[in-house]
C-alpha cells in the first residue's frame, strides 16, 4: 500500500535549498513506492500567527497535513535556529492536523551546521500537537554541492543519497507501524502536559 508523504519545505525563501531537498526527496520516496508531496513554506507562505482574518492558506495546508500519513520535516538553519516560517506552521497546527505522525526532520546548511534547528525543532514543536519525530534524522550539510544532479556528483553526495535513502525507508516503517493511531486515543488531556 502506498504511503502519503507530506514534506515541508521549512524556508520562507522562493527557490530555496530547502525546496530542492524537499523535491529531491519526494523523487526518492516516490521511488520507494509511496505517494509524496511537497509543501513549500516560500512558495505559499502563512501570515504571522495569529491571523487577523480565516487564512485561506492555512486551511488548504490543514488539509494536506490531516491527508498525511507521516511527513518530512525540513528546516534550514538560520542563525543556528529553525526557521520562523517553520515554527510558524507549527503554531497553527494542532492535533486534528499532525497528532501520532511520525516525521523525520532534516536539517540544511551551507556549511557544516544543520543541527541546532533538529534539536530546537524536537524540544518545542511536538508538545500540543503530537507529532512523532523518528529517532532518525538527516543533516544535508553544503547543500549547495549536493542533490543538484541525476547521478551524484561525488562521494560526499553519494553518502548523503544512501543515507537519505535510509532515513526515508525507516520513516515508511514508522508510518506503516503508525497507522491509525490518532484515531485510537480518546483525547483528554489537551495541552501536552
Amino acid at each position: 500500500m502506498s504511503r502519503r508523504i507530506l514534506l515541508l519545505a521549512g524556508s520562507s525563501r522562493a527557490d530555496s535549498q530547502s525546496a530542492k531537498v524537499a523535491h529531491y526527496l519526494a523523487g526518492r520516496l516516490q521511488a520507494l513506492g509511496a505517494s509524496a508531496e511537497v509543501l513549500d513554506l516560500g512558495a505559499t507562505p502563512l501570515p504571522l500567527w495569529p491571523a487577523e482574518q480565516p487564512c485561506l492558506a492555512w486551511q488548504t495546508m490543514a488539509e494536506h497535513l490531516r491527508t498525511a500519513e507521516a511527513l518530512v520535516v525540513i528546516s534550514p538553519e538560520w542563525q543556528g535556529m529553525a526557521s520562523p516560517a517553520l515554527k510558524n506552521l507549527f503554531v497553527y497546527a494542532g492535533r486534528a492536523e499532525l497528532a501520532h505522525k511520525p516525521a523525520l526532520l532534516v536539517g540544511v546548511s551551507a556549511g557544516q551546521g544543520g543541527a541546532y534547528p533538529l534539536s530546537e525543532l524536537r524540544a518545542s514543536s511536538y508538545k500540543n500537537c503530537r507529532i512523532c519525530f523518528i529517532p532518525e534524522q538527516l543533516i544535508v550539510r553544503q547543500v549547495e554541492q549536493v542533490l543538484n544532479a541525476a547521478q551524484a556528483a561525488d562521494e560526499a553526495d553519494e553518502r548523503i543519497r544512501s543515507r537519505a535513502d535510509w532515513a526515508l525507508q525507516v520513516l515508511l516503517h514508522y508510518a506503516e507501524a503508525l497507522q491509525g493511531l490518532a484515531g485510537k486515543i480518546e483525547w483528554r488531556f489537551a495541552s501536552g502536559m
